[in-house]
């Protein structure tokens, strides 16, 4: 695919999805692989949202906006993107759809970050009363893991719900007007869906860990490595700040996700968790899930996740 249509391509996948900031123009004459700037796929309200608000006057970096993790796994395949963010499941479905990355670094858990949303006059008390019912979620993100440790810790196959696949765009209207029964949802879409009437059914707390990895292309390692290891470097010294200035955290991303500051701060809180290195244990956890989707047919076959890995930059994430 020549350079000029993957970057197309990439741009339409992202602008669908939502609004896409700097970062997908054509670079004039020399070519994206060629460009001393390192370009960032980031979503809202992960760890890269603040960075992008603290430091995006920053020189040397270009931004682009996706809805989710898959949209933004298609950008580095496309090669639009050198470097990108995205929960537990996306780097498995990419790495299925043959899409060339590695994982250089992950997050603490995020557990409360992710949760089963329903009306309370449904009457629903538990994930099994789930059972016939319609439950929205985005396929190949995060959610869907914790759908597939929900239906295991309560006895139960996928076949027994009627499962609707929706971005968050569409859920969110889809559950608002009863069109669902049951709505499986990440932060900040689930703390600006925390509405009244509405309540949490469970969260991944004891099913998931729910981390954040952090993905990039081969070429951009090749390439871009100091760009990289500077731009890690500021990423775990930013997250730091805001876990340690939750107050001027809230301030400073409220604007930049366009939600309310009191919405912000309330996800913030249980969401925003220290960037870490990865390891051999993280490799391990990370095919475990991919196993599972596998075992389950979710994915085409079995992938190796552990061979995704690279600590090259452990010095600069402890």
């Amino acid at each position: 695919m020549k350079r000029r249509y993957a970057v197309a391509l990439a741009c339409a996948l992202a602008l669908s999805a939502s609004a896409l900031t700097a970062g997908c123009g054509d670079g004039g004459e020399a070519g994206a692989s060629e460009s001393r700037e390192l370009r960032v796929g980031y979503q809202r309200f992960a760890a890269l949202s603040l960075v992008k608000a603290r430091h995006s006057e920053a020189p040397g970096t270009t931004w682009s906006l996706f809805e989710s993790g898959p949209a933004l796994t298609e950008g580095i395949k496309a090669g639009a993107i050198d470097i990108g963010e995205v929960g537990e499941a996306p780097p498995i479905f990419a790495a299925a759809g043959k899409i060339d990355f590695k994982i250089i670094a992950t997050s603490a858990p995020v557990p409360k970050g992710e949760a089963v949303l329903v009306k309370e006059k449904s009457g629903f008390r538990s994930f099994k009363d789930l059972k016939g019912k319609k439950v929205g979620l985005n396929k190949g993100s995060n959610v869907n893991w914790l759908l597939v440790k929900l239906l295991e810790a309560n006895g139960m196959t996928i076949d027994d719900i009627d499962v609707k696949y929706l971005k968050p765009a569409e859920a969110r209207p889809a559950f608002d007007n009863d069109q669902i029964d049951a709505w499986i949802i990440w932060d900040p879409y689930f703390a600006l869906a925390e509405t009244p009437g509405v309540k949490v059914l469970a969260d991944a707390t004891g099913l998931a860990n729910n981390r954040e990895y952090v993905l990039v292309s081969p070429e951009a390692l090749k390439k871009k490595p100091e760009q990289v290891r500077k731009f890690l470097q500021t990423l775990r010294e930013t997250t730091a700040w805001g876990i340690a200035n939750p107050d001027e955290r809230g301030k400073l991303l409220s604007p930049e996700l366009k939600i309310p500051l009191d919405t912000t701060v309330r996800a913030q809180a249980r969401s925003a968790q220290p960037i870490q290195p990865v390891d051999a244990a993280i490799g391990d956890e990370i095919q475990e899930i991919a196993d599972g989707f596998a075992e389950l047919k979710l994915i085409p076959g079995k992938v190796d996740m552990k061979g995704r890995i690279d600590d090259r930059f452990t010095d600069v994430l402890t």
